[in-house]
């Protein structure tokens, strides 16, 4: 997809959320989410500050550097304490930082050159990279609030970009766990929310993931257990990447628990 795309795509998934959280009474924002300590407060702030963090890579690497050297240096618990940091706000004061924010990141990820790459916590990525990857982690999170509220989640073909993301770092959720990621590619082929079908890799893969692409982005991002999903594997590797399947930076996580969510 091209960046405009991907960026239209990015706004809808946080409109989304926004509709769902904006109206909030000050009480909600303390709602406990899945997330161990986090509160519908801390996933919102995370968001924002994230959104931050990506504009500095795009618009102010060198400012990003030191943010970078500060997650290097706290790698257990950077992301925590800029989470508490957001909030410690009031509910007024994180939309608004968390609504400035989202906007500017567009506009930075906008003025990127082509093919010039941004500097992130993971491999370094294209402007449309970084816009899927803060696409994905927005709905990721976007999940745990719906959670949280008890809402139930339509989804949309918008989910194409998690996929798409979670496919292309198949080699990463590897490194991550330390180990060899596979020669061969995988073939991937997923139904989409409207029927369609989404495919990647080779038709003639011996290693072979199917399912719901609903299932697979919640696996992919860690919001569900892999056994309270449609998603199958055919094949050992294939059976072994969705065992540690992880389309976000940072270190591996544990996931939820099986059953959590009925």
């Amino acid at each position: 997809m091209q960046l405009d795309d991907v960026l239209a795509d990015l706004s809808a998934e946080n409109v989304e959320l926004d509709l769902l959280v904006g109206g909030l009474a000050a009480g909600g924002w303390a709602t406990p989410t899945p997330a161990v300590g986090w509160t519908i407060a801390h996933q919102i702030a995370h968001l924002a500050w994230t959104d931050e963090a990506a504009r500095l890579a795009a618009a102010e690497p060198e400012e990003f550097q030191v943010e970078l050297r500060k997650a290097v240096e706290n790698p257990t618990g950077f992301v925590d304490d800029g989470a508490a940091e957001g909030a410690a706000l009031t509910p007024g004061e994180l939309l608004t930082y968390w609504r400035e924010t989202r906007s500017e990141l567009q506009e930075a990820l906008r003025a990127v050159p082509a093919g010039q790459k941004v500097a992130w916590f993971g491999p370094p990525m294209s402007a449309t990279s970084m816009a899927t990857a803060r696409l994905m982690e927005t709905w990721a999170h976007a999940q745990d609030v719906f959670d949280a509220l008890g809402v139930a989640r339509k989804p949309s073909n918008r989910l194409r970009n998690v996929a798409h993301l979670a496919v292309r770092t198949r080699d990463f959720s590897y490194l991550l766990n330390d180990r060899k990621p596979p020669a061969a590619p995988f073939h991937v082929e997923l139904s989409g929310p409207e029927g369609d079908l989404w495919t990647w890799g080779p038709e003639d893969a011996e290693q072979r993931v199917s399912g719901k692409a609903v299932d697979f982005c919640l696996l992919a991002t860690q919001r569900r257990h892999r056994d309270d999903l449609d998603v199958q594997a055919v094949g050992a590797e294939a059976d072994e990447w969705l065992g540690i399947i992880q389309a976000f930076a940072g270190v591996p996580g544990k996931g939820r628990e099986r059953g959590q969510f009925g």
